[in-house]
């Protein structure tokens, strides 16, 4: 019995530590939080200004945490406990993500993780999440330190998909590469589409090949968002919320180089 209570207290302990060591969730709160010091001020801004537009149109959160060292833990684990701690997401929908980086430094690997809430499991599979969008989006800039682009790169597909835009499943097969062969006859639609088409879905575009484009035309910029300012979102209330959300039980994918 005495080494029972023993080992409780350690595992109890242990739990303490763990927990411990995810930050606490910024005030006023952030869905952009650069402790790592990899992105500028503007590329900072840019995140933000179009990650509170996407929260405000959508409803669906996505956090991005950057940090210098990961200290021994799990990435999965890290970006699970730091999703549920801060409350990512909106209460009673569990449609947080949160986005994990730690550059690489020296010997130490970078790696990547993208967590999803239980009410995003199903719009962003892990397959979908590894195989193509970390993979296809960010880990090719990644390399290259250009840690910005990798980040807006992977969370415009991440955005799209959520939108409904197309499915994952559409953009693992035509832009990971997981598919059949397209009929020549759709890639000339596609094509002449992209060039004299002005409706609002575009389908199967990868913005890790094209990124200079899409910034050009001010798909960071934030849109209608007031230039990175939070309105309700740091006063908790009106249309946006703020956090107070959670639920996120090991859907998500991660990487590294």
């Amino acid at each position: 019995m005495k080494k029972l209570i023993i080992i409780l207290v350690a595992v109890f302990s242990f739990t303490i530590i763990v927990q411990a060591e995810i930050p606490e969730r910024p005030n006023p709160p952030k869905l952009v939080n650069d402790f790592a010091g990899v992105l500028n001020s503007n590329e900072n801004s840019q995140l933000e200004s179009a990650l509170v537009q996407f929260a405000r149109e959508s409803s669906t959160q996505i956090v991005v945490v950057t940090v210098a060292d990961l200290e021994g833990n799990d990435p999965g684990e890290y970006a699970f406990q730091l999703g549920e701690k801060w409350g990512v997401g909106q209460k009673g929908k569990d449609n947080g993500i949160v986005v994990l980086l730690k550059p690489k430094t020296g010997n130490s690997n970078g790696q990547v993780f993208i967590a999803t809430g239980y009410g995003l499991e199903g719009v962003l599979p892990d397959a979908v999440v590894n195989g193509t969008i970390i993979d296809n989006e960010m880990i090719p800039y990644f390399k290259q330190n250009d840690y910005f682009s990798g980040l807006a790169s992977g969370i415009k597909v991440i955005m799209e998909i959520s939108r409904e835009e197309y499915t994952a499943e559409q953009y693992q097969q035509n832009v990971g590469g997981g598919g059949s062969v397209i009929p020549f006859f759709v890639i000339m639609f596609v094509l002449i589409f992209s060039v004299f088409g002005r409706g609002r879905k575009r389908r199967f575009y990868s913005p890790g090949r094209s990124l200079p484009f899409w910034l050009a035309m001010g798909m960071m910029s934030g849109g209608r968002s007031s230039g990175g300012s939070f309105g309700n979102f740091s006063s908790g209330s009106g249309g946006f919320g703020g956090f107070g959300g959670g639920g996120f039980g090991g859907g998500g994918a991660g990487g590294s180089w």
